[in-house]
């Protein structure tokens, strides 16, 4: 009897481990199947992964951390959207046996989201500024405290405000500048209140900039409009299998709120899409005249515009390439190239989810790290949950209850994959160690 009790302990503590609920936003589970989700205990971060991937903390309690990268030599440089201790930008160095990072630095008196590294530099945004640092040939930025300013003066009007970057292999980097509106309306989030034809907000912000890379102190004229039409992207990478820009979009808010009589609350919870988009340069995404509904997997005319839900519009944009639900909050994406992943993971794409705040009275989703698989520079398949429990519980009705946050994405050396938390300033390392 004692050995049977045994059993059927275990045999229930196997079961309830293995049944890992999502609710209807997560039913794309199903396609994690090669590689079913498991709960590691706290000491591997606590996080959901797919089995043979394990995670570590690395450094804890850094302040509001944003986008991240991982020079060629180990280090990790991690932007600040808050400053601590006066410094915006966190060198992380000599990680230990135990893994985590033993020597911690900061320089920089900006705060902003955007960090990236492309040849021998350090490229970092504040709200209004590009910066570059010159490195070593120990990937160490040589002068801190004096970087080159080769972009200035983008506009900041305290909404959408980041300043995300990437670079091509051309010597060029593209800027995000975000939309300082939900739908470009006279009165912004304001019931009744018209969309305004043309938006203004477009001759500025709106969209992604294309600036040399080289160059100094360089303003709008310098560049150009090199996509509009975006209201807010914050994760964005360079896909080199075809030589394209590609980033996420944040879809626009309150739907039900705004439009009561168009739109239920169910509704405003699912939608628009966010969406990625692969981007050439003159490529318009509609915004803020439609949006993309998934569900109805059209570009519908933005009520601000004379639609009412199912009017389509946007004629002469682009279609995205793949859709999540809505309010999910794409903060952070990244093309894997490494070799420590199993193959289906070559040049597939992880996106990381901000988390929600407008699918009351449903419970606020996203608050994990998704993989979408990738086969000659597309989308195929569909989506699937990669790294979840961020949040430390599934019941969410406002961001503030997460524990942690998923924002920034960077690749180490060895191919281990690096996620920022802007709630406490951790960052993850998920390394993989089963069979391929």
């Amino acid at each position: 009897m004692k050995n049977l009790f045994l059993f059927i302990c275990l045999s229930v503590i196997t079961l309830t481990n293995s049944s890992y609920a999502l609710g209807n936003i997560n039913k794309h589970k199903k396609t994690n199947e090669h590689f079913p989700l498991q709960t590691f205990p706290p000491a591997n971060a606590g996080l959901k992964l797919p089995t043979g991937f394990s995670a570590t903390i690395i450094a804890d309690n850094l302040g509001r951390a944003r986008h991240l990268a991982v020079t060629k030599n180990g280090i990790i440089y991690v932007k600040l959207e808050k400053l601590k201790d006066g410094k915006g930008i966190i060198k992380l160095t000599n990680i230990g046996a135990d893994g985590k990072a033993m020597n911690q630095s900061g320089f920089g008196n900006y705060v902003g989201t955007g960090l990236c590294i492309k040849g021998n530099y350090l490229y970092a945004s504040s709200d209004e500024d590009i910066y570059r640092y010159a490195l070593n040939d120990q990937s160490e930025v040589i002068d801190p405290d004096k970087p080159e300013k080769i972009i200035t003066g983008l506009v900041n009007r305290h909404e959408h405000n980041s300043k995300s970057i990437v670079l091509d292999n051309n010597g060029n980097v593209y800027v995000n500048i975000g939309a300082y509106s939900n739908s470009c309306q006279v009165q912004d989030r304001t019931i009744g209140s018209p969309g305004q034809i043309p938006c203004p907000i477009l001759d500025s912000a709106g969209g992604i900039w294309r600036f040399r890379a080289d160059k100094l102190n360089q303003h709008y004229d310098d560049g150009i409009r090199y996509a509009t039409g975006l209201r807010n992207v914050v994760g964005l990478d360079w896909n080199n299998i075809n030589n394209q820009l590609f980033v996420m979009q944040h879809g626009r808010d309150q739907l039900s709120q705004l439009y009561p009589n168009l739109y239920d609350k169910k509704q405003n919870a699912e939608l628009p899409a966010e969406a990625m988009y692969a981007l050439k340069k003159g490529d318009d995404a509609g915004w803020p005249y439609i949006y993309y509904d998934q569900l109805q997997k059209k570009k519908i005319l933005s009520p601000e515009y004379g639609g009412d839900g199912n009017k389509t519009g946007g004629e002469g944009t682009i279609d995205p390439v793949i859709t999540f639900p809505g309010h999910l909050a794409p903060n952070g994406l990244l093309f894997y190239t490494g070799k420590m992943f199993p193959a289906r993971y070559s040049n597939g794409a992880f996106v990381a989810f901000h988390g929600s705040w407008n699918r009351a009275p449903e419970k606020q989703k996203g608050y994990f790290v998704v993989f979408v698989p990738f086969k000659n520079g597309k989308p195929v398949g569909t989506w699937e949950i990669f790294a979840d429990n961020f949040a430390g519980t599934d019941d969410i009705d406002s961001p503030k209850q997460a524990k942690h946050r998923p924002c920034g994405l960077a690749q180490g050396p060895d191919g281990a994959l690096y996620i920022s938390d802007d709630v406490k300033g951790t960052i993850y390392r998920i390394t993989y160690n089963g069979k391929p």
